[in-house]
């Protein structure tokens, strides 16, 4: 069972990252209908997390390389204005900071106080709200080379609202890209690279903790089959959905966090 358990949720994982649908909320509320005790939720929900980590690494392995080494070029020789891989190289890079920031400050608050299922339904419907509204009033007509370096702070920015379960990295994010212009594609490409540095830096400190608590070896064994599922899973569903949102809006996942969000309630109030 707790090889079934782990596969489960490494699939609810590798789905729910980067769908705009919330993997935190997801995964809180399944913790709290499976009562699943062998593992504490927070170190299992840490290799999950570096489970879609590895499927960015491998879906966008070429782009981080270019970047890298864009990045690394830059300061020998500055050519920003010209050169469209120092410049996102850059844009990620800046666009991180907040993030890293306000998640290494306030680790502690979050995972204490907003790891809240009545806080999930909020924040579910409320971003739900704000797809619909979006795609109603934003262009969605500019491409990434086009993005300034003040659309890529205020995507980062955005990105800090992502640390309260509900909300969805990849949601708040692709909505900060359309309110800058961008199309849904271009916005959602961003979005994956961006949350590389700020998942990998958090991902490693969590797994530091998760060490030192001295986990037995049998359950990094489960840990693992959680890791490799949520990878496989989440590396498909990156690719289709770039490929969903060249022609498709985010409605239909707005849809889905309302009915979500009402079965959450329902679940609540009987339970």
């Amino acid at each position: 069972m707790d090889f079934i358990y782990s596969i489960i949720l490494g699939i609810v994982q590798g789905f729910t990252e980067f769908l705009p649908i919330s993997s935190s909320g997801h995964l809180i509320i399944a913790h709290d209908v499976l009562g699943w005790g062998f593992i504490d939720n927070l170190s299992f929900d840490v290799a999950l997390h570096v489970g879609t980590l590895v499927a960015l690494l491998f879906f966008f392995w070429s782009d981080i390389i270019r970047y890298i080494v864009a990045f690394a070029k830059s300061f020998a020789k500055w050519e920003i204005r010209n050169n469209l891989d120092q410049r996102l190289a850059w844009f990620i890079f800046i666009g991180s900071i907040p993030a890293g920031i306000f998640g290494f400050a306030f680790e502690g608050f979050i995972e204490e106080k907003l790891r809240n299922p009545w806080l999930v339904v909020v924040l579910l419907i409320t971003v739900g709200l704000l797809f619909l509204l979006f795609e109603r009033i934003f262009s969605k007509s500019r491409e990434l080379e086009v993005m300034s370096f003040k659309g890529a702070l205020a995507i980062g920015f955005a990105q800090v609202l992502a640390l309260m379960p509900g909300v969805s990295r990849s949601g708040i994010t692709i909505l900060a890209g359309l309110a800058c212009g961008l199309k849904r594609q271009a916005a959602a490409r961003f979005s994956f690279l961006l949350s590389i540095p700020v998942v990998g830096g958090a991902g490693l400190k969590k797994m530091i903790d998760v060490i030192q608590a001295n986990i037995p070896a049998n359950e990094w064994l489960v840990l693992a089959v959680g890791a490799v599922s949520s990878a496989a899973v989440g590396f498909y569903v990156i690719k289709y959905l770039l490929r969903y949102l060249n022609s498709h809006s985010l409605n239909i996942f707005a849809y889905y966090r309302f009915i979500l969000g009402a079965v959450i309630i329902v679940y609540l109030l009987i339970r």
